[in-house]
């Protein structure tokens, strides 16, 4: 059996059999597939003959040529998979990936902004046309809130409650309510009050943000609104919609807030994923010291 017939009878059994989503599939094949593309170029072995010499072989070479933590430890998983099938099979009569074991990723702190960054980012939009007032009421939002992009744009202008001053945001799991300071409660109303409704291709349109079509703005649309104003404010930091959720989450635990209550707000299911903001916060008081004390040079 040739390489190209094992990896055809896997597929069929990820797509019939395991019903594995999409991505995964396309992942898992990758990672086989490069593996076998190894292998042609070295004694052209089929997978089939590979033993854990080979395979420890391949994962040092990945590790060499410089990918990630996470691409190796992929790849370990998609092969140990990938061998266990083989097993099952009878197509191997042992396992050959008893010595791949993953590396533990290390987790990067998130980029955030400084309070003044955030200031700087939300003082470009102008509101001078449609644009100007739309992408200001988005920006501060974002900021106010903390929400995801994705519950940002799948907002509808019924889960805005001007008077009480929320927003109903529809999470993962659940509903949240998320109460709006001043200056975000007010660029949403003008918003809403003045500029959506010339916006919006029908009446009936329920989408709160919508694009120059008056339909619902999309992912990629407002992350090109993030990145020219970033431009535009001379920012040199890599900011994406999600940093300003991360700063969000800093700046509540950096002023005073409990872990509990900016979990509720960011909708995590588990404390730990917030946690991460305290380690953040850490950080920033460690460097601040170690700039500032005398003695720390």
């Amino acid at each position: 059996m040739t390489n190209a017939e094992c990896l055809a009878k896997y597929e069929r059994y990820l797509t019939d059999e395991k019903k594995t989503s999409k991505n995964t599939l396309s992942s898992y094949l990758r990672d086989i597939r490069q593996f076998g593309e190894y292998l042609d170029a070295g004694a052209g072995e089929a997978y089939t003959e590979a033993d854990e010499d080979e395979l420890f072989a391949y994962i040092e070479h990945l590790r060499t040529i410089g990918k990630s933590v996470a691409t190796v430890s992929r790849n370990i998983a998609s092969l140990k998979n990938f061998y266990g099938w083989m097993k099952l099979q009878g197509f191997v009569d042992e396992i050959p990936t008893g010595r791949l074991v993953p590396e533990k990723a290390t987790h990067k702190l998130p980029e955030v902004l400084t309070a003044q960054e955030v200031e700087l980012l939300l003082e470009q939009p102008e509101c001078t046309d449609r644009k100007g007032y739309r992408d200001k009421a988005m920006l501060e939002l974002l900021y106010a809130t903390g929400i995801r992009v994705t519950e940002l744009i799948s907002l509808d202008v019924t889960d805005v409650n001007l008077s009480a001053g929320i927003i109903n945001c529809r999470g993962r799991d659940k509903i949240r309510s998320i109460p709006l300071y001043p200056a975000a409660l007010k660029a949403l109303k003008d918003y809403i009050d003045f500029i959506r409704p010339d916006m919006i291709a029908t009446p009936a349109e329920r989408s709160l943000f919508v694009n120059v079509s008056g339909e619902r703005m999309s992912r990629q649309g407002f992350w090109k609104i993030v990145k020219s104003y970033q431009q535009k404010a001379g920012i040199e930091k890599d900011i994406t919609p999600h940093t300003l959720r991360h700063s969000f989450a800093t700046h509540l635990l950096e002023n005073g807030a409990d872990l509990r209550s900016i979990q509720e707000m960011l909708g995590h299911a588990d404390i730990s994923s917030t946690q991460i903001y305290s380690q953040l916060v850490k950080k920033q008081l460690k460097d601040v010291y170690n700039k500032a004390h005398p003695r720390a040079v």
